[in-house]
């Protein structure tokens, strides 16, 4: 056999023999032999399972927890294990005292309260036995005056005669005052129908306290809150009450609410009748409730924590708080205030109060309501109706004190609006927040003030109109300006005096706000004018003078022309209920604000610019220093006059807000003394014009002198003089 025919038999022999031992599934040649293969390495049985490998093959099993949806116990697809909700495939797996909850592969069982988890190891839920627990700790779980009673899953308090948990059988009993029911005016209140909420509240209030008596089921504090709102619209429908009857009844209702509000199921409660609009808030636990409450009614909101509606003494289980409006009360309130207090105001009579919201109650649980630990916000609605006058208006936040009449101690106004108010009291009881309303009036310091003021300012404007005139010295254009000035603002002061108080009758009152427009205007229109010849005199030097005709026509013609208008436009807008002034609605006051404002700019711009070249001229070689501390002297006094002028109207704008004392002070100092100081400025703090004076003083003196000389010569003297004159004459004729 050749070598060739070797080579093909040993290959054939091979190919057999590797045909013949081949390994079976699962199995894999190694070494020349076949041996297990662990398939659970390549994980082939998918999420949530677990895999066992086998001789030659391998069988996969769900975890615990899950389940395989096509019911095979050993398999090898993938994919086909499942979650099991054992809450609701097992039956009460939890117990009946439990909750279940599913989870991913297993499940987990919740307490229900009153219930823990045994620890037996079981799993179950066994009742807590609070009454013990409470014991061991030393704490009062019912309270002084209760005993506990363990149940399963919770426990009672059972109060002893004379306490209640108000039907709560987990509150702490606390002692009841059913007395209080009594009435403040003996057994028989004035007020009609009071003694039906007494008899009625006094009822629950025995029936609370005595459990064991016959006839009494559980209280049902909703009803019985409607009947009390039913019973005091029988009260308020009828008309207006007298201070003693209002205190009697606020009185009643807020221990009345004090009584119901624990009674009540839910947690709020709102209610709504004819005469009242009530919202209840309670909240009961082991622990004082903590956090911020607001209640809020069409009238009125609430601010306050619940920190202090419970309060920092001993806690009954509960904290309560209500906010009670009373739709129709301010009526019968809106007398009361003879006997104000807490709230001075110079110059404002009893009379000019008003009520201008609805009455509205605070009740909380905290029984120590005198001195809060944090003040209480309450937001008063105003009453539009009788926001129809259109005068200044100031708000205060009052209460109803035990007296029957309203005060404002402790109570403070944290902000206020045309619509609400907002009023931040430190105490509440059993008193009654509102808001007043008076007409701001000018005092009588300010009417002292302005009366004085002008005493000294239109002297001393006749003096300076005397001295513009005649003083010969100084004549020129800028002094013509001085002059003007001065007669618009005497004609202004003087026409303010007498007229601006005289708003009756009302043709008369337009006539003098007409007449003050123009006045003040012609004022600003002279002090416009000045800025503009200071302007000149720096800056063009030559040809620095106005003619008179221009000056006349800016001086007058256009205040003139101003008033006109606004006369045409709104002639309603001359003469207010209160002053001779223009009215602040409509806008019509921007017709003097806006030529005022337009002066003071414009003047503004002008002085900076004369100032300036003032510092160049200043600087430069051979200045003409005569002529420049003259301007520099003019410019200056300039300067403070606008300032005085510009700055009285700056302080009379923040005289719209109504609570502006001091600026009301500042701008009737300023307004008052113009006069005077424009004397100071232009007059005595002038050379020349001191010169003048001093010049027209020593001619007086002199001829009172020389008038004082022959007034004291001898008579019998003068005769013998005039005798031998007359000899000397005789004798001269001959």
């Amino acid at each position: 056999m050749g070598w060739w025919k070797k080579v093909l038999f040993l290959g054939l022999m091979c190919m057999l023999v590797e045909c013949l031992c081949q390994c079976e599934n699962g199995l894999k040649r190694k070494g020349g032999q076949c041996i297990d293969e662990d398939e659970c390495e390549e994980d082939l049985c998918g999420e949530n399972t677990k895999c066992f490998n086998t001789e030659g093959s391998f069988s996969c099993q769900c975890l615990q927890g899950y389940k395989n949806v096509k019911g095979q116990v050993n398999f090898t697809l993938e994919g086909i294990c499942q979650d099991i909700n054992e809450c609701s495939d097992v039956y009460n797996i939890c117990g009946p005292v439990a909750n279940c909850s599913n989870q991913i592969g297993g499940y987990n069982c919740t307490c229900h309260s009153g219930y823990t988890k045994a620890t037996n190891g079981t799993g179950n839920c066994t009742d807590i036995d609070e009454c013990k627990e409470a014991e061991s700790k030393n704490e009062a779980l019912c309270g002084v005056k209760g005993s506990c009673k363990n149940s399963n899953g919770s426990y009672g308090c059972i109060c002893e005669k004379g306490s209640t948990n108000y039907g709560n059988e987990r509150t702490k009993c606390s002692d009841l005052d059913c007395d209080s029911f009594n009435g403040n005016s003996g057994p028989v209140p004035s007020l009609g129908g009071l003694a039906d909420i007494l008899l009625m509240m006094k009822n629950s209030c025995m029936a609370l306290s005595d459990p064991g008596s016959a006839g009494e089921g559980k209280p049902d504090g909703k009803k019985l809150l409607q009947n009390l709102f039913s019973a005091t619209d029988n009260i308020l429908s009828p008309g207006q009450l007298d201070s003693e009857d209002v205190s009697e009844l606020l009185g009643t209702v807020e221990k009345a609410i004090m009584l119901i509000g624990p009674q009540l199921k839910d947690g709020h409660t709102k209610t709504s009748t004819s005469e009242t609009d009530a919202e209840i808030a309670v909240q009961r636990g082991k622990t004082p409730p903590t956090g911020q409450i607001q209640l809020t009614n069409e009238y009125a909101s609430l601010e306050i924590d619940w920190t202090t509606a419970a309060g920092t003494e001993s806690y009954p289980g509960f904290a309560l708080a209500a906010l009670l409006s009373y739709k129709n009360l301010e009526t019968s309130v809106n007398r009361s205030f003879d006997k104000l207090t807490g709230h001075e105001k110079d110059g404002v009579e009893p009379s000019s109060y008003q009520i201008f919201s609805k009455v509205v109650s605070v009740v909380v649980s905290n029984p120590s309501t005198q001195n809060l630990s944090s003040p209480v916000i309450i937001t008063l609605r105003h009453l539009q109706d009788h926001d129809k006058s259109g005068k200044n208006r100031s708000y205060i936040c009052t209460y109803w004190n035990e007296s029957g009449a309203w005060s404002t101690d402790g109570c403070s106004q944290l902000r206020s609006d045309d619509m609400y108010t907002s009023c931040k009291c430190k105490h509440l009881s059993s008193f009654a927040v509102l808001m007043a309303l008076y007409d701001q009036k000018h005092t009588f310091r300010l009417q002292l003030v302005t009366r004085i003021g002008l005493a000294i300012s239109l002297p001393c404007l006749i003096l300076c109109i005397l001295t513009f005139k005649f003083c010969r010295s100084i004549q020129g254009t800028r002094t013509t300006i001085h002059l003007h000035l001065c007669i618009c603002l005497f004609m202004a002061d003087l026409i303010f005096l007498a007229g601006i108080s005289q708003t009756k009758p009302v043709g008369g009152c337009r006539l003098v706000a007409a007449m003050l427009h123009y006045f003040f205007l012609g004022l600003f229109s002279w002090m416009l004018l000045e800025g503009v010849q200071l302007y000149r005199m720096v800056v063009l030097v030559f040809n620095a003078n106005i003619r008179p005709l221009y000056l006349f026509l800016t001086g007058y013609g256009t205040p003139l022309l101003i008033v006109i208008i606004s006369a045409i436009i709104r002639p309603d807008g001359y003469g207010t209920d209160e002053h001779c002034w223009l009215s602040l609605k409509d806008g019509l006051i921007w017709s003097f604000f806006g030529p005022v404002c337009f002066v003071i700019i414009f003047n503004v711009f002008f002085f900076i610019i004369t100032v300036w070249k003032l510092s160049q001229k200043f600087t430069s070689l051979n200045p003409d220093l005569s002529n420049l501390h003259k301007i520099k002297a003019f410019t200056v006094t300039a300067i403070a006059q606008m300032c005085i002028l510009g700055l009285m109207w700056v302080f009379g704008a923040f005289l719209f807000d109504e609570h502006s004392t001091v600026e009301a002070y500042i701008f009737t100092i300023l307004n008052s003394l113009q006069g005077a100081l424009i004397f100071i400025m232009h007059c005595l703090l002038s050379k020349q014009v001191r010169d003048e004076y001093a010049h027209f003083l020593s001619c007086i003196c002199t001829e009172q002198k020389r008038y004082s000389d022959l007034s004291t010569t001898n008579p019998s003297s003068s005769q013998s003089k005039v005798s031998k004159s007359g000899q000397h004459t005789g004798e001269s004729q001959r």
